[in-house]
């Protein structure tokens, strides 16, 4: 009688396993976690940024992002002192994220009996379960603890697989293989902390979709994932539209000041002295130059009155 009811428990188990999937977060999940965001998602259930933001998220500053998000409390969302593929090419997308951990065999053995109930091909080699997530747009963005010997995620196979999936890139706090090849692969990029000739051993993926820890940063699925030669920044996705915009914003302030200290005409204000009659001047500098205005225009009049309001009436 037990052991009909032990084989009964774990008929039920496995049963349980392909129907409610342990290493991909189910929709359910992901909505709990960015229950804020009421845009367009993936099927997953990830916040889809809008695709023209991710074009413009190339062209704003790590500071102005950095600076914006910590006004709004989020002050853990950089990391910095990576090694890229392609260092001096940025790129942006929304974020895929996964986690790994240290191999342990009775987790293995777990997740390849999840593997192999739900059909995948790799299932006994998880760390290309990610890639099949992957849709155009998305970076992937993973957890690797940071291990280089024997924690290169990606070699050229898998590298080909993820720009076929994306267009975009990687992130990952760990290792590649096969460096010189992944270079070679069109429209991809990638940041990672270290280069290793080993091949991926003693290492498991742990979650598809997770909240996870980027050395300094902590990212959602969906975040707005910016990379360039300054670093990595994770941008919420509630706040990716008004962060890229105010972003944008003080690029422009920035381009009219610089003007204005090329000229001589700031006296000692190089940096400040944002009084009503130099933001009119700004304005009017703007509309004399449209082509350098991304976001739309009443986006840039909201803004203007927030930081004319800033400057006159809370910083005299």
């Amino acid at each position: 009688m037990k052991r009909s009811i032990i084989a009964a428990l774990i008929f039920s188990a496995m049963l349980g396993a392909s129907a409610f999937a342990q290493v991909r977060q189910t929709k359910d999940q992901i909505l709990f976690y960015t229950a804020d965001w009421h845009g367009d998602r993936f099927p997953d259930g990830r916040p889809k940024v809008p695709d023209d933001l991710l074009r413009r998220a190339l062209t704003v500053s790590i500071e102005d992002i950095w600076d914006f998000l910590r006004s709004r409390g989020y002050e853990n969302q950089f990391e910095g002192d990576w090694r890229a593929l392609h260092i001096d090419k940025p790129f942006a997308g929304r974020a895929l994220t996964t986690q790994y951990m240290p191999a342990r065999p009775d987790i293995a053995r777990a997740e390849a009996a999840e593997g192999k109930a739900e059909g995948r091909i790799a299932w006994e080699l998880n760390n290309s379960w990610p890639i099949k997530e992957l849709t155009e747009g998305d970076v992937y963005v993973a957890d690797g603890y940071g291990k280089i010997f024997e924690g290169t995620l990606i070699g050229s196979n898998l590298g080909n697989g993820i720009a076929a999936h994306t267009h975009s890139g990687f992130v990952f706090y760990g290792g590649i293989r096969d460096e010189a090849e992944n270079r070679e692969i069109s429209n991809f990029n990638g940041f990672y902390k270290g280069y290793d000739p080993s091949a991926w051993r003693q290492e498991q993926l742990m979650c598809i979709n997770c909240p996870i820890r980027i050395g300094h940063a902590v990212v959602l699925p969906g975040d707005l994932v910016i990379a360039n030669a300054q670093g990595v920044i994770f941008v919420p996705a509630i706040l990716a539209e008004e962060a890229v915009s105010s972003a944008e914003f003080t690029n422009l302030m920035d381009a009219y000041n610089f003007e204005l200290n090329r000229e001589g005409k700031n006296g000692g204000q190089f940096e400040g002295g944002w009084d009503a009659n130099k933001f009119a001047g700004f304005k009017r500098w703007v509309d004399a130059h449209p082509d350098q205005l991304k976001m739309a225009r009443d986006e840039f009049e909201k803004i203007y009155a927030e930081r004319l309001d800033e400057a006159t009436h809370h910083h005299p």
